[in-house]
């Protein structure tokens, strides 16, 4: 597991089976690019979601241009789009930027229908 600059793990189109289908646990996957803007800003607001959530949820990214593949599996088509999968399926999604209030509380509302 590599960890980067934004302290959230990253996941590649080899790990991704493992570290996220394979789960015990619910990930919020962040599809993210070097070259975004907005997940720049939801960068910190991951950090302090994943310190939150620590034990309950994990919290990973995955770049979309070094691991297409794992993109194009689920139709992610903007950068960031944010994915919790969980069971090896996804069971909520959302494109674009938040802020850590509203984020911390859709995912709340996603752990606690699971």
């Amino acid at each position: 597991m590599i960890h980067t600059a934004r302290g959230v793990a990253e996941v590649t189109d080899a790990t991704f089976g493992e570290r996220v289908l394979g789960a015990g646990l619910p990930v919020l996957v962040e599809f993210t690019a070097d070259w975004c803007g907005p997940c720049r800003q939801l960068a910190p607001v991951l950090t302090a979601v994943a310190a939150e959530l620590a034990g309950r949820m994990e919290i990973v990214q995955l770049d979309i241009d070094t691991s297409p593949a794992t993109a194009a599996r689920y139709a992610v088509l903007s950068a960031p789009t944010l994915i919790v999968f969980h069971g090896g399926e996804p069971v909520w999604q959302r494109v674009g930027a938040r802020p850590r209030r509203k984020l911390l509380a859709e995912l709340e509302d996603v752990l606690d229908r699971l």
